[in-house]
């Protein structure tokens, strides 16, 4: 390229995403927190330009000419800078942001003209030349330009109270549904910066004027119907696609009442959508997984509107080709783990529990449990949520039916070594295997309690040997997080509840938590056989540990139960003291 075209260049299409090539000389910054667009980088590379050639100019005159063959200058091929071009360039690029033009109120409000005047035009001519598109190419190139110089605000957000008052904004949101999908997609590309979580953060009227135009405008709806037609095999509108959930990503971030909305307004239906195509794994589909799983993660009507969208079994669907197969690649690997947390918070729902035994989710967890695959971290994870709390009855059940009990156990037994393809942690297995088994014991009922019963009398109570293992492996853990609080010093701002909230809660994520399943295990298989009992008194005065212990654990967690319903926490809070007072 010679000095005349790089100074003549100006970028058309919009910047590259994060899962493009990263060494492209024009894809300078990310699309999360990241300021600027085209107009920098040219800008940039303007300055380097006419510094290098004000240096060569230099060289020439006193050198006589070129020095490179066929006509050509030595510029051209010779990759070596003089002191001098250094010095120049390092000038030119020091000195950019002193020299380069600050958007003000008048430059902005010059620009939003100059871009009304260019959308009218173009509008005209569309009309006027239809079915000649060479005729209003010029205008369409006009106006994208345009919208390429309005990324300048971005890095102004004081001014986006005036870029509303003007109807720029308006007039932007507009062209989302321009016939020409380059234009939407520029457009969507300078919503993206505008909306910048990080920017935003720096004027709090910029941030409370934009937000409230754009849910005026109904935001979510709009992108929706472009993403409607964007064809992802074409590489812009690819990154049109990307560039859409990342707005969506930063207005949830910005304001948490854009989750109900964006679900309302069409998003939630179009993730399932492209989740549910069969195209190959690409960096769009590990982003919709992310956006689908922060559309769920807290709003439980978004919950019920993927349950009845038939959410529930496109993400099985989805998940099933793990079932044999490992992901291929670390974001895939990311996209799976997305997808088994979209299943837990939408098990969180009672009626999509239901869907998930209906649709075999069940069976498949199972499958992958024996499969020894990647999977098998998340199904676990996924059965702890389908079976917990009274919502769960019909799973546990089912889950005992169709032998689950040969699958948990041998987990139960022996928690498979951490490695690095393994994610998950011990912990974190014990966790997930004592809360299934606990849960089992809670809700099965008849012949399938029975069964569950009879697993720890078997191989001469190799069950019981193992549970009262992990209770002492759990208990010394709850002890030194009990040591560590009472020699942390008191915090005078807090009142002493909210400390002892804390202080549950960090009992709590220290190993209480798995302590308390092992625990209401203990006294469950107790209550229902003497040999069982007299088993854990043995142990547990062989180790020196008592019985007390255990009553006061669950004499606490009988008193912390959560906030669901009321009758049930009543109900499981006579149930364990019970328990208690026959141990």
């Amino acid at each position: 390229m010679d000095i005349g075209e790089l100074l003549a260049f100006k970028p058309e299409q919009t910047p590259k995403r994060p899962h493009e090539d990263e060494d492209d000389d024009f894809d300078l910054e990310s699309s999360h927190g990241k300021r600027g667009g085209g107009d920098e980088k040219t800008k940039r590379m303007r300055r380097i330009a006419e510094a290098k050639q004000s240096a060569h100019y230099g060289k020439q005159s006193a050198g006589g000419g070129s020095s490179a063959s066929g006509g050509t200058t030595s510029f051209e091929f010779d990759p070596e800078l003089t002191e001098e071009e250094r010095l120049n360039i390092l000038k030119y690029v020091e000195n950019e942001e002193a020299d380069g033009d600050v958007l003000d109120e008048h430059s902005l409000k010059k620009l939003i003209l100059v871009f009304e005047k260019r959308n009218l035009k173009n509008q005209e001519m569309r009309i006027k030349f239809a079915d000649c598109p060479e005729k209003f190419m010029d205008s369409e190139v006009e106006m994208h330009t345009v919208i390429q110089e309005l990324k300048g605000v971005a890095t102004v957000p004081d001014l986006y109270p005036l870029l509303v008052e003007l109807h720029g904004l308006h007039s932007l949101l507009e062209l989302l549904a321009h016939q020409n999908t380059d234009i939407a997609v520029a457009v969507v590309d300078l919503l993206q910066e505008v909306t910048d979580v990080d920017i935003l953060g720096e004027s709090q009227e910029g941030a409370e004027s934009l937000i409230e135009a754009l849910r005026k405008e109904q935001i979510c709806a709009l992108l929706v119907q472009n993403l409607e037609r964007l064809n992802e095999q074409v590489k812009e509108e690819a990154d049109g696609v990307h560039n859409t959930l990342a707005i969506v990503e930063n207005l949830t971030e910005i304001d948490s009442e854009f989750v109900k909305e964006a679900a309302e307004q069409g998003l939630l239906a179009w993730l399932l959508k492209r989740l549910r195509g069969k195209s190959p794994f690409d960096p769009n589909k590990l982003y919709c997984s992310e956006i689908l799983s922060i559309l769920i993660q807290t709003e439980n009507d978004n919950r019920l509107m993927l349950g009845s969208l038939d959410g529930v079994d496109v993400l099985l669907q989805q998940l099933a080709v793990y079932k044999r197969h490992d992901p291929g690649s670390n974001e895939e690997q990311e996209y799976m783990q997305n997808l088994f947390n979209c299943l837990c918070s939408a098990l969180m729902a009672r009626e999509n529990r239901d869907r998930f035994l209906s649709g075999e989710g069940l069976q498949l967890m199972n499958l992958m449990l024996r499969e020894k695959k990647m999977s098998r971290n998340g199904s676990l994870k996924v059965l702890d949520h389908a079976m917990a709390g009274q919502d769960g009855r019909d799973n546990c059940n089912k889950f005992v039916e169709i032998l689950g009990l040969r699958t948990i156990f041998p987990l139960f037994m022996k928690t498979p070594k951490r490695n690095k393809q393994r994610l998950i942690s011990a912990d974190e297995h014990e966790e997930h295997v004592t809360s299934v088994i606990a849960s089992m014991l809670r809700n099965c009922k008849g012949t399938h309690r029975q069964r569950m019963l009879a697993k720890f009398t078997e191989n001469d109570h190799e069950k019981v040997d193992r549970l009262l293992e992990l209770h002492l492996k759990y208990l010394a853990k709850v002890e030194a997080i009990d040591k560590e609080i009472d020699q942390q010093t008191k915090d005078p701002s807090i009142d002493e509840d909210e400390e002892a909230e804390n202080n549950y809660i960090k009992r709590l994520t220290g190993g209480l938590f798995t302590l308390q399943r092992i625990d209401y295990i203990l006294l469950e298989v107790s209550a229902t056989g003497d040999t069982v009992k007299q088993r854990v008194l043995q142990i547990l005065n062989l180790r020196g540990a008592s019985m007390k212990t255990i009553r006061s654990i669950m004499r606490e967690y009988a008193g912390n139960l959560g906030d669901g319903d009321t009758d049930w926490r009543e109900q499981e809070q006579t149930h364990i003291l019970s328990l208690v007072d026959r141990f």
